[in-house]
C-alpha cells in the first residue's frame, strides 16, 4: 500500500492575491477532512503549494511562496 502521501496544491498563481497562504491554508484543510475519510493520518501528509503553469516549487523552492 501507499505509505507516504504527498498533495500538490495546484494554481496557487491564480488565488486572490496570487500565491495566498490564506487560501492554500484553506483548501489544506478541506482536503484533510477527506484525507481522514479515506484512512489516511493528515498530520502525517505533505501538502505543496505550486503552480504548475510557471513551475513555482515544483523543482526549487519558490520566492514566491516563501511561507
Amino acid at each position: 500500500g501507499v505509505r507516504q502521501l504527498i498533495v500538490g496544491v495546484n494554481k496557487m498563481d491564480s488565488t486572490e492575491p496570487p500565491y495566498s497562504e490564506s487560501r492554500f491554508e484553506e483548501i489544506k484543510k478541506e482536503v484533510s477532512s477527506y484525507i481522514k475519510k479515506i484512512g489516511y493520518n493528515p498530520a502525517a501528509v505533505v501538502f505543496v503549494p505550486i503552480s504548475g503553469w510557471h513551475g513555482d516549487n515544483m523543482l526549487e523552492p519558490s520566492n514566491k511562496m516563501p511561507w
